[in-house]
């Protein structure tokens, strides 16, 4: 049986659901915003994997039935990565705005190829 449970698999949902929305937009603002949710689903799974009913924190003498921390390790270093994305995204945003005065995709490209 398979021991995939309800909470990977909304992630999944929400992950495509964003990547349609990036493939979609045409302003650059809901193609970040949809990078972020992307990233948030990706959050989701690493925790819904992680977790199993019953498990303890790996801490203490009895070292029965612990939860495994790499999850949680992932989890800290995708959010760290989420933040600079985002970061790096709405800065390229601003200097594009500032040069083009436009924040849409086929606005930039139209000014950039000429």
């Amino acid at each position: 049986m398979s021991n995939i449970g309800i909470v990977e698999i909304f992630a999944v949902i929400v992950f495509f659901i964003s990547f349609y929305g990036l493939i979609t937009s045409k302003n650059i603002i809901k193609s970040i915003a949809s990078i972020g949710i992307m990233e948030i689903a990706v959050i989701m799974f690493f925790l819904g994997i992680g977790f199993f009913d019953g498990m303890k924190p790996p801490i203490g003498p009895n070292l029965e039935n612990v939860a495994d921390p790499l999850p949680q390790a992932l989890v800290i270093t995708t959010i760290i990565i989420g933040i600079t994305v985002c970061a790096v995204n709405l800065s390229m945003l601003i200097t594009l705005c500032r040069q083009l005065k436009a924040a849409d995709w086929d606005i930039v490209e139209k000014k950039s190829s000429e």
